[in-house]
Order: structure tokens, then sequence, then C-alpha cells
């Protein structure tokens, strides 16, 4: 149990949230980072999936089942708990979380009354057309790193997401990559953002072009990053996942050179800042401190 600095009898649960995966990977990933920010933080976080991470058999998880948001939250309530913060793993403000989660804690309100349940900020922030701008410097380290270790001369970079149905989250990918033309300038020939996939219907036009049609768009047929606005490992980013197949088969019929994948943002130290802005931003105080400093 987590305790605030600034009220330590307040006591509060603070769950890191991603969207869940059938992968062993995402759930090794999302439980590393909750370790790495509870040290970082001085208090406990704890991971837990809104969905899919539960069906994982748990031998594939050092024998420790995955947590899911419903089953844990009903847990810690019959625990006694009634103080929870739920910290997403979420670059924007997608529908999982802004439709989804919030319909799953009124329902659990609506059963046990007196419940204190908040939800932070994603991690672009409040404004998805101006979203933190250190997503755009972590993805530039990312991108960077790749034309370093490949020696690279002004490759096309690709900004890839999964795709969405909602357009404020294909808004702040648009944003990310702005930003991100800013700061790489000359060092890249192109930024194109793109996604990973669509839904069927004109409606969802906004996610074009996809990363399998790159090349109808790129000016620049030469080496390509793609500059992964992914968290965690899982079917689409990592190995052998669905971006990596679709950058093979681009390199197969010849669109590019080369192709290279940058690593997951999962991975870079700065998101831990990040997710404990959020925790402060949402609790209106600054109660998580950073490399161990004493909270004010």
């Amino acid at each position: 149990m987590a305790g605030t600095a600034s009220n330590p009898g307040n006591l509060l649960r603070v769950f890191l949230v991603d969207n869940g995966s059938l992968r062993p990977s995402a759930v090794f990933a999302l439980r590393h980072l909750a370790e790495s920010l509870s040290s970082t933080a001085g208090f406990e976080v704890e991971p837990v999936s809104l969905l899919h991470s539960a069906k994982i058999d748990p031998q594939l998880l050092d024998n420790q089942p995955a947590k899911v948001v419903g089953g844990r939250l009903n847990e810690c309530i019959a625990q006694g708990d009634r103080h929870f913060l739920f910290l997403p793993l979420f670059l924007g403000p997608s529908l999982a979380i802004t439709d989804y989660l919030p319909r799953l804690i009124d329902e659990t309100k609506q059963e046990t009354p007196g419940l204190s349940i908040k939800i932070a900020d994603s991690l672009c922030g409040s404004d998805v057309a101006n979203p933190d701008p250190r997503l755009a410097r972590m993805l530039a380290d990312s991108v960077r790193s790749e034309i370093e270790s490949a020696s690279l001369v002004a490759p096309t970079v690709a900004v890839v997401d999964h795709g969405t149905p909602h357009r404020p989250v294909n808004q702040l990918r648009n944003a990310v990559g702005r930003q991100l033309e800013a700061i790489l300038g000359d060092e890249v020939s192109e930024v194109i953002t793109c996604s990973m996939e669509r839904r069927d219907g004109n409606e969802y036009d906004f996610n074009e072009p996809l990363l399998e049609r790159l090349d109808e768009v790129s000016r620049v047929k030469n080496a390509c990053v793609a500059a992964m606005l992914f968290l965690l490992p899982g079917r689409h980013a990592g190995n052998n996942g669905d971006v990596a197949k679709i950058c093979d088969a681009l390199i197969e019929k010849g669109a590019f050179s080369t192709m290279h994948i940058s690593p997951l943002l999962g991975s870079h130290p700065v998101l831990l800042d990040i997710l404990l802005d959020r925790v402060n931003e949402a609790l209106g105080s600054r109660v998580a401190a950073r490399s161990g400093a004493t909270p004010a």
C-alpha cells in the first residue's frame, strides 16, 4: 500500500495501466516499468492491464498471473482500499481510457459508494495539439540511435502508430511528427506520419497513409527509419511484430534500400519523468519525487 508524503494517513493505490496483450513480453515490460517507477517515486506502483493479459498462462509469467483492472480493483476494495489513481500508459486519449475505463469505474462506484478514483492524463498531457515535447525528444533520441548505429545519411523517417478510430489520438501522432521534424531538421530527408493499420470506411481515412504504402508518399527511396510511436512490445511492436513484417515487405518490393526500426519508447528513461509528472498533476501536490529525493 502506498501512502502519500503530504498525507501519510490517506492510503492510495496507484495502478500503471496499459491496454493489455496476449504476449508475455508485454507483461514483463509493464512489470519492469512499474518496478522502476516505484523505485523512483518512493511508493508502490502496481502494473495492471485493462484487458487480455489475464488469459496468458501464468507459467509463462514466472508463475505470477497478470493482473487486469476489473479483478484487481475488486480485490483491493474487498481488502478495504478506497483511494485509487489510474496512471495510463497510453500516449494519448485512447477510447480505452476515455470511455472503457470510466465506465468500469462508474459501475464499481455504484456497487461500492464512497470510492475515490482518479485517472491521470495520458503521456501527451491534456492538449493533443500541443503534446508534451518530451515525447518527440524521446522519439528523436530513438531515431538518432538508428542513424548512428547504421551510419545512415539523411534517411526518411516514418512516425508509426497503431492507427485509431479516435481522431484525437491521430491528431496527437501528427503533432508529435511535426515536433520531431523540427528537432531533426536536416538530419533527415523527410518525416512522414503513418499508421500500422486502420478500420474500413471513409470516416477513418484520417489514418492514412498506411505504413505498407509508405513508398507511395515518400519522396526519397533510400534508407528509412520507422520511428515507433509504441511503448511496449507485443503483437504489433517488438521482435517479429506486425510492424517488422510490414517493413520486411517494403524491402522485398524495393520501396526502400534499407528499413530500420527504432527502439520502443517504453525503454526510454525520460518516460519515468513524464509518468511522475502525471501523478503529481492528478493528485494536485508533489507526492512523487525523482531519483530517491524526499517528496515535498
